[in-house]
């Protein structure tokens, strides 16, 4: 994707630079030449000679140390603002983006970006703390960069060094690449853009009593890449999602749901209208057939609870769909299991499905990664490596663009 690029990787001083030797060995994989430039505080997290190595080039750091590559080379940032064809700045921190912003430049990484040249791309990929994330003065800060002509990729929810989970994790490296890959060489208009896509995301609650359900693992953030992603990519994209602690994608239109039954009767609404149904949610296949009102007390009784089919969402809009609409699910297993996604193919009618394994690690409920598996129709089966959920959304939306018109 980078073959002949060369990329400044500028490297700051938070916890998220333990991921950037992995970045740089994607970036090498991807045919870029890659220097690295890094603040003291980032070698503080990460070493020097990880990066040296994976690099294969001298990390570069202060401007006036006599140990610096390049001796007596003093004009090496003009140069480096020459050689670079874009500059990403990953992990950014509160203070490197509030030193860019104010143009200040004392350093390897700050005179970098001074010297780059006006037509070469910045990525700016924070990470810190969800709080400092949404702080006025780094709201401001990255507002400044991006009036600039700067790229922010914004940072996503997970766990954090803090022990808290929220927004302000660095998104994976495969993200980052594929990001910059875009940037540098923007892909053909995408055969999405215009079409009506649907997508069900999250889990479902079905109700016990008034302070308790039934539910899943489902965290929603597959579901929720797979419609950022499509709404990148020109497409008007409707999310109905059950209950999730996710930020509503750019450009997507959100519709909060809780149980099965609610889910169904939002996608209906739609089903008519959409050019694309994904059924990424984990819609819960049974409910109570008698909820209780108030609270059920605990007795020294076993307690039975009679369970009820919930509808299957996906299998009846693939029932009634028009011509030419699109069906697309997923099939998750804890082990083994793609003959179940065959299965699952033919008896709903879907065009392709997206297979997964549950492995509580890298892939399935709750985790940022995924492995999928696509199968459709004609047979074809396409195995994906272990990627960021962002970075498998837009792997499965390129298998799904050539089915739209087949």
């Amino acid at each position: 994707m980078l073959t002949g690029k060369n990329i400044l990787l500028g490297i700051c001083g938070g916890i998220a630079a333990y991921k950037t030797p992995h970045l740089v060995r994607l970036l090498k994989k991807s045919g870029a030449n890659v220097q690295v430039v890094a603040t003291k505080s980032a070698l503080k997290f990460v070493s020097e000679l990880s990066l040296a190595t994976v690099s294969r080039a001298p990390v570069l750091g202060d401007m006036f140390s006599e140990d610096s590559p390049g001796e007596g080379d003093r004009t090496l940032h003009i140069t480096l603002g020459e050689w670079a064809d874009a500059f990403v700045i990953a992990p950014a921190t509160a203070n490197t983006i509030a030193r860019l912003s104010a143009g200040l430049c004392d350093d390897m990484l700050s005179v970098c970006f001074i010297t780059l040249r006006p037509e070469k791309p910045v990525l700016v990929v924070p990470a810190m703390d969800g709080y400092m994330y949404e702080s006025p003065s780094v709201r401001r800060n990255l507002s400044v960069l991006a009036t600039q002509g700067c790229s922010i990729l914004e940072p996503e929810s997970g766990d954090l060094a803090s022990g808290q989970c929220g927004l302000g994790r660095m998104p994976e490296p495969e993200t980052i690449v594929e990001t910059l890959a875009d940037m540098l060489e923007p892909a053909p208009e995408s055969l999405l853009k215009g079409k009506k896509v649907l997508i069900t995301a999250g889990p479902t609650r079905e109700k016990i009593d008034d302070v308790r359900f039934l539910s899943n693992y489902s965290s929603g953030k597959m579901g929720f890449a797979i419609a950022a992603a499509a709404a990148r990519r020109g497409a008007i994209v409707r999310l109905v999602t059950g209950p999730v602690s996710l930020n509503t994608p750019a450009g997507v239109e959100r519709i909060d749901v809780e149980s099965a039954m609610e889910m169904m009767e939002a996608s209906r609404r739609f089903f008519d209208d959409c050019d694309l149904f994904i059924g990424a949610a984990a819609v819960a296949d049974y409910r109570p057939e008698q909820p209780v009102e108030g609270k059920l007390k605990k007795s020294g009784a076993a307690m039975d609870i009679r369970l009820v089919r919930n509808p299957d969402i996906l299998a009846e809009f693939s029932a009634g769909r028009k011509q030419g609409q699109i069906s697309v699910g997923f099939a998750l297993e804890t082990a083994g299991g793609i003959g179940y996604a065959r299965e699952k193919l033919e008896n709903k009618k879907l065009d392709l499905v997206a297979f997964n394994v549950y492995d509580r690690s890298t892939s399935g409920f709750e985790v940022d990664t995924n492995v999928l598996t696509l199968l459709d129709r004609a047979g074809n089966v396409s195995e994906l490596p272990l990627l960021s959920k962002d970075a498998a959304a837009g792997r499965l939306l390129d298998a799904i663009e050539p089915l739209l018109y087949r």
